[in-house]
Parts: C-alpha cells; sequence; structure tokens
C-alpha cells in the first residue's frame, strides 16, 4: 500500500505532470475565453448560442476543426481531474495543521468534480450527443423538488453555489490567486496585467455563479423547477436590469480575463 502511495506521489510531483496541467489550464482559459464571447453576443442581442460551458463546447464544434479542438478540451479537463484527484489524496504534505491539509484536498476533489462534469460535456459533444436544450438544469431542480425535502435542498444547493461565488469574488479582491504564479509571473509589466487578469476575472465569475445561485434559490422559494437555470439564464436575467446591457458586456469581459489568467497560470505555473 505504502509503496502504491509513494508512486503516486511522483506522479503527482513530475515534470510530466507539470505539462500535463500547463495543458490542462490552457484548455481551461479557452473554454472562459468562448464563455466570454458568447456572453457579450449576449448582451448585443444574438440568443442563439448559450453562453456556458456547455455551449462554449456546441459554439466550438460549429467552427473549422472544431471537432479537434473539443477533443483537446476534454483531455485537457481530464487531465487536471487527475491532477487533482492526486493532490486530494497526497498533497498538502507540507501542511502542519491535519484541519487545513484536509480541508484544502477536500477543496481539490471539488475542483476534480467540476473539472470532471466539464470534460463529460465536451466529450458528449465531441461524440455528438451533446444537446442544444436550455432543460438540463430545469429537470435536474425538479428532480431534487421531487425528493423529500427537496424545496429545502434546492435552497441549500443554491446557498452553496452562491458561497462559492463570493470565495471566487474574495480570491480576485484580496488577490489569494497569485498563489497560483511563480515569481517571475508576478514581475514587471506582464506581471501587473496577468494579476489584473486574475483580479477582474475571479470577481467576474464569481458575480455570474453566484447569479446561478441565486436563480436556485429562488426556484426553492416559489417552489418552481423552472426558476433555476445555469449560467445562461442567469446572464440572460442581467439584461433584465438597469444598464444590463453594460454589466452583461463588464462580466464578459472579466470572465475574459479569467481565461487569460489561466493562460498566465499555465506559462508560470506554482502549485
Amino acid at each position: 500500500m505504502n509503496a502504491a502511495a509513494d508512486t503516486a506521489e511522483q506522479v503527482h510531483q513530475s515534470t510530466w505532470m507539470d505539462w500535463a496541467i500547463r495543458i490542462g489550464l490552457v484548455a481551461y482559459g479557452v473554454v472562459h475565453l468562448l464563455v466570454a464571447w458568447l456572453a457579450v453576443q449576449l448582451a448585443l442581442g444574438d440568443k442563439e448560442g448559450q453562453a456556458s460551458n456547455s455551449g462554449a463546447m456546441q459554439y466550438l464544434a460549429q467552427q473549422p476543426l472544431g471537432g479537434v479542438l473539443v477533443w483537446m478540451i476534454a483531455i485537457g479537463m481530464f487531465l487536471l481531474v487527475v491532477w487533482r484527484l492526486l493532490e486530494a489524496a497526497f498533497g498538502y504534505q507540507d501542511e502542519q495543521e491535519d484541519s487545513k491539509r484536509w480541508r484544502k484536498r477536500a477543496t481539490s476533489l471539488g475542483k476534480a468534480i467540476l473539472y470532471g462534469a466539464l470534460g463529460v460535456s465536451a466529450l458528449r459533444v465531441a461524440l455528438g450527443s451533446g444537446s442544444s436544450g436550455k432543460g438540463g438544469t430545469d429537470s435536474t431542480t425538479a428532480k431534487l423538488m421531487d425528493l423529500p425535502a427537496g424545496q429545502v435542498l434546492v435552497g441549500v444547493v443554491g446557498l452553496a453555489i452562491i458561497g462559492y461565488g463570493g470565495f471566487l469574488v474574495y480570491r480576485g479582491w484580496s488577490e489569494k490567486f497569485r498563489e497560483h504564479l511563480d515569481a517571475q509571473g508576478q514581475a514587471g509589466k506582464d506581471g501587473s496585467a496577468y494579476v489584473l487578469f486574475g483580479k477582474v476575472g475571479y470577481i467576474a465569475k464569481g458575480i455570474a455563479i453566484a447569479l446561478v445561485g441565486v436563480l436556485f434559490g429562488y426556484a426553492a422559494i416559489t417552489h418552481e423547477a423552472k426558476k433555476s437555470g445555469g449560467l445562461d439564464q442567469a446572464l440572460q436575467k442581467v439584461l433584465e436590469v438597469p444598464f444590463g446591457q453594460v454589466l452583461l458586456i463588464a462580466i464578459g469581459l472579466g470572465i475574459a480575463g479569467y481565461g487569460l489568467f489561466c493562460f498566465a497560470r499555465a506559462k508560470h505555473l506554482s502549485r
């Protein structure tokens, strides 16, 4: 058992794993740039594409060589899953406090699940089984509603999503994300630009995710699954508020900043 653990730890710390992480981060950055593009297009009146991760995959698949690129994104996401699972199992050995170590490992496991969901979405689109419909989230919420205490469960999910969005906003505002860049990646004019991308990116992504949580919360209060929704529906709701078009464009540009930060992190990886 110890030999297997030592082997896994060596893999986790290996040079090829660094390259796998870089490839995955580039793929993750591409997804965010596509979501940002679709969000801006939505703000400008184009409602054909979904401003969401799955919508981004479908949009990319329709472009020249898009099928190949979707496959590459799927592979990149699954590489990130492997990294995060190894991190959840063997990472943070230098942490002195057990509670802090296990909290970080749990966070890594959660990120593995998120990357895995995106990887599966890309894989489904690559295989031609990705749906262009917008009822997936409604259907999932309806199933939760049908469970015992389902209304409460949907509300808890909404609060958890809002909490995660708030956490991203906090990381952006406090610049905690700097730890993901090596010293060179934080130095000079390039470093200042990378930090700016990260700051606006984390804040914008956090706001967008929190809006999804608000929709879940509203669905729980009204007991109507159709009131919930994914990122695309949340961004459409932004258009209904005063200056919504300007706000949505700002969120789109912010999400693009997060995508660019992923590229910077891939170049100046610190883990």
